[in-house]
């Protein structure tokens, strides 16, 4: 291992430990190397993280190494970095990261951060939303040309209530849809924009999409995942590389690249020329109204339909249905 080196990121100096440590085996991509890359697409992984607080994937060894996910900033952090409080659905809470530039990117690389899973608020502001995440996720036999078609129905869906609404890979088999929130709403109603569209979605296409919380009622079909919109729930960032060996990013996309797309091709190595050949696709995204989704929210539950299943470590929530699989719901 060579020694450490120190960087000027921004303004701030970045100390880099074994910078020759490859991390991505595919082509031996190394940690300075991940490094340069966060450095090549600053603008757009800061205009989508920045100010919000990190939930950080740590990789030691690399991305065929174990690995660990840590909430809360060592002690030992230089003073310069910024946190902020965040909280579990229990109550714990933890100084967690912030994405206040990249210096704190940097940082986090450092510690062998191969993922960074994103709260969708400011830091400084946990009660207003700032994006409806829709999160694809291709069940067992599914394959990218479904969910790709899915992304397109949404899209059609949305569209039809004035919705814009911007699309990214995941950096693995799904797809992730955004929108841009005026700051208007909390999380429990976001999440109800979320139940809304998936519902809608499964009644217009129930051969390709699923709203069913229980997989063993999803069938081969595209999920909609409304609870990644949940109170504290973090979605892996846009422009982020993902722990997989090849150096794949989670990449922001535009619609009239979706039919050709190949998600492995997009990786540290290949992302900074596409974004200095065609920008960012979400340059131009505005604040966006989900009241069209929370009417229909609100008119299933006044037509006596149920709030969707939350995740097992929430509390119970009013108007929840038993949080139970059917089939052991009907054996019991």
């Amino acid at each position: 291992m060579s020694e450490a080196v120190t960087l000027d990121v921004g303004g701030t100096e970045v100390s880099v430990s074994h910078p020759d440590k490859v991390f991505f085996k595919t082509r031996g991509e190394t940690k300075l190397d991940l490094v340069n890359y966060y450095r090549a697409v600053a603008g757009p992984l800061l205009s989508t993280l920045g100010g919000r607080p990190l939930l950080m994937e740590r990789f030691p060894d690399g991305a065929s190494g174990k690995s660990f996910f840590q909430k809360r900033v060592p002690a030992s952090a230089p003073e310069w970095l910024r946190t902020t409080v965040v909280e579990t659905p229990n109550g714990t809470t933890s100084d967690a990261l912030v994405a206040a530039d990249l210096a704190h990117i940097a940082w986090a690389v450092n510690m062998g951060c191969l993922g960074f899973h994103v709260w969708p608020y400011q830091s400084g502001h946990p009660e207003i939303i700032e994006e409806l995440r829709i999160d694809l996720d291709p069940s067992p036999g599914v394959g990218f040309a479904e969910v790709c078609e899915a992304a397109a129905r949404t899209r059609e869906f949305l569209d039809e209530d004035g919705i814009d609404v911007r699309l990214k890979t995941s950096g693995s088999r799904g797809l992730h849809l955004y929108v841009s929130l005026r700051p208007e709403w909390d999380s429990y109603r976001v999440r109800a924009a979320a139940v809304a569209l998936a519902r809608e979605l499964e009644r217009r296409h129930p051969d390709l999409i699923t709203a069913k919380w229980w997989k063993e009622e999803r069938g081969r079909r595209v999920f909609v995942d409304f609870n990644q919109n949940a109170p504290h729930k973090t979605v892996f960032g846009a422009w982020c590389a993902r722990p997989r060996v090849g150096g794949q990013v989670s990449a922001p996309i535009a619609w009239d690249e979706l039919e050709g797309v190949d998600p492995d091709q997009l990786t540290i190595a290949t992302v900074p020329a596409r974004v200095a050949e065609r920008g960012d696709p979400w340059a131009d995204a505005r604040p966006q109204s989900i009241e069209p989704l929370l009417e229909r929210y609100d008119r299933d539950i006044a037509a006596g339909l149920q709030d969707a299943p939350w995740p097992p470590v929430y509390p119970k929530q009013p108007n929840e249905p038993p949080r139970v699989a059917p089939s052991r719901a009907k054996r019991d």
